[in-house]
């Protein structure tokens, strides 16, 4: 098996024809066809199926697809950290991170970032961390910055800040008064809350700081996304618990209110390979953490 074999397996897959697929690669169509049936041939599955309109893949070929496409991303990403093992100051970066991170630390560290590396090219996702668990994984993210818990063996969990938990309620409920809010005031509302499959950390919390308050919440409605949460609150769809630089998302018709009594905190922190041996990496993470310890000097 050789590595332009799976490269134009890759080209054909992604142009569903043969002919669009040699123009891309820059080689005419017979050795292409040859290549494909070489593969065909030595994996002993057939990866297309072939018609008038052009091609397709099979079940093996779809598996077989996404195991080559991380093949060749990391092959990618190796040659580049080879060029750049003597240039740290050059290069690209892929971040992966979770929707309240651009309410607090991401942005200052982002550019504290690129104020000491103005060559590096900085990819920013907006990922799920569980999204971003799969695209690290990949090799698609080199980094990763999301909410605790991460128990995963193949990956390096470093906690970079810990949050408080506020309230976020529609500005004319009732109990939205002050700034400080007993919890048991909000008994019968409604709860907004991220599906616990992709924040299980913020679930959890938010479950167990309303039994600490004598309640279950009444959950009405799962939302992904933090500007979904805050949308829904600010239409009167109910309240929910959400970390404190959330409150820099400012949204007409919600107020946030500090929980009365211990604190609860979320984690969030950076998420890498723990092969990886991207020094841009780590110096990222060393920019968040400077712009987490800025953030609780204010």
């Amino acid at each position: 098996m050789e590595l332009r074999q799976l490269r134009y397996f890759v080209a054909i897959a992604e142009e569903g024809s043969f002919s669009r697929a040699a123009l891309r690669l820059h080689v005419s169509q017979p050795p292409l066809s040859t290549q494909i049936k070489s593969l065909e041939e030595e994996l002993g599955a057939p990866l297309l199926a072939r018609t008038n309109r052009g091609v397709s893949l099979t079940p093996s070929g779809q598996v077989f697809y996404e195991e080559v496409r991380a093949i060749l991303a990391r092959l990618e990403r190796a040659r580049a950290r080879a060029l750049q093992a003597d240039r740290d100051d050059v290069g690209m970066l892929a971040v992966g991170f979770v929707s309240i991170a651009d309410y607090g630390v991401l942005p200052p560290a982002l550019k504290s970032f690129r104020a000491q590396f103005p060559l590096v090219e900085v990819q920013l996702h907006e990922l799920t961390t569980d999204a971003q668990i799969r695209e690290l994984r990949a090799a698609r993210l080199d980094l990763g910055f999301g909410l605790a818990p991460v128990e995963e063996p193949d990956l390096e969990f470093t906690t970079i800040l810990k949050e408080e938990l506020v309230l976020a309620a529609p500005s004319d409920h009732p109990a939205a008064k002050g700034e400080v809010i007993d919890l048991r005031s909000v008994a019968k509302a409604s709860y907004i809350v991220p599906p616990r499959d992709i924040a299980p950390g913020l679930y959890d919390l938010t479950i167990s700081r309303c039994r600490s308050a004598g309640f279950a919440p009444r959950i009405v409605q799962n939302a992904r996304q933090m500007q979904t949460v805050i949308g829904l609150v600010s239409c009167g769809m109910g309240v929910a618990l959400v970390p404190s630089s959330v409150r820099n998302l400012k949204r007409t018709g919600v107020r946030y209110l500090r929980l009365r009594g211990r604190p609860a905190l979320i984690e969030l922190g950076s998420l890498r390979r723990r092969e990886s041996v991207n020094a841009l990496g780590t110096y990222f993470v060393a920019a968040l953490k400077a712009a987490a310890r800025g953030a609780q000097d204010q």
